[in-house]
């Protein structure tokens, strides 16, 4: 069974998040490879007390332009997905969904 990962993150981290999704076998549809899907939004966040944001800081809201970033994976290889989403991106805590998906009829 397929799943799906979407995740927030900045413009500038973007091509090394995707680089390390594929490397963790994220990304492939039947014959295609690396496949993903993104578009710009607008992220907002209070970091609390004893967080270390890369962006801001604590106490204080901030409003940040992201790009949400949609990929698909194998359920088989979530944890190595997920650790290679948590090692490549920049933030202390990236916000992301993961998503079972329905098997297509044949």
């Amino acid at each position: 069974m397929s799943r799906k990962l979407v995740v927030f993150v900045p413009r500038e981290s973007l091509d090394a998040v995707r680089e390390a999704l594929f490397a963790a076998g994220a990304g492939r549809i039947g014959d295609y490879e690396r496949c993903s899907w993104f578009t710009e939004g607008t992220g907002t966040f209070l970091g609390g007390e004893g967080t270390e944001p890369s962006v801001g800081q604590p106490g204080r809201e901030e409003r940040v332009a992201e790009l949400r970033l949609e990929t698909v994976y194998p359920d088989a290889r979530e944890a190595e997905v997920v650790a290679a989403l948590r090692e490549a991106h920049p933030y202390e805590e990236p916000a992301f969904d993961l998503y079972p998906l329905a098997d297509p009829p044949a």
